[in-house]
């Protein structure tokens, strides 16, 4: 189950670097199409909706590599039982709010497909087809909170020491 999920995280990271990807060749034609003197429509809205799979994507991935922003100051300070406790308080909080985030963007996507909903660009796109993006990642950063609040009541959870988070800032 272990490589399971770490081969899901990595998978995401590399559809948002192709996301990313996306982003620079939407603005590249944009760029070049300017400049020869012709028009793509919906490079604009294709490239916010390349940027959205990108940040959306990635969340997984960087919950799992430590690299969240968190604020350790009362956390620093703590050790021990007061310590675990607050990482599995705050770890519950998480997996609830992903748990919404992740309903609410599946709900979204769902009703984008059955309302027929699109954009209002050119380009006309179905909505929920950039939304499907957004569903998947919030769904993994759900499984990624889960994955790492068992882990946390396990005792098998690796956290960022403090030199650790002073070098990722």
């Amino acid at each position: 189950m272990r490589r399971f999920l770490d081969f899901l995280y990595d998978a995401c990271a590399w559809l948002a670097a192709l996301a990313m990807i996306g982003v620079l060749l939407m603005v590249l034609l944009s760029i070049v199409s300017r400049q020869i003197g012709f028009h793509v429509p919906g490079t604009d809205a294709y490239a916010g909706y390349s940027m959205a799979a990108a940040g959306f994507l990635a969340l997984a991935h960087t919950l799992k590599r430590n690299e969240h922003i968190r604020v350790t100051l009362l956390l620093g300070r703590l050790q021990g039982k007061a310590r675990r406790g607050l990482e599995l308080w705050a770890l519950t909080v998480g997996v609830l709010l992903s748990g919404l985030f992740a309903v609410y963007s599946v709900r979204l996507a769902w009703n984008s497909r059955a309302f027929n909903d699109i954009s209002t660009g050119n380009d006309a796109t179905p909505l929920w087809i950039p939304q499907l993006t957004m569903a998947l990642g919030t769904v993994i950063l759900l499984v990624a909170f889960l994955d790492e609040w068992v882990q946390e009541l396990r005792g098998q959870r690796s956290t960022a020491g403090s030199e650790e988070a002073l070098h990722n800032e």
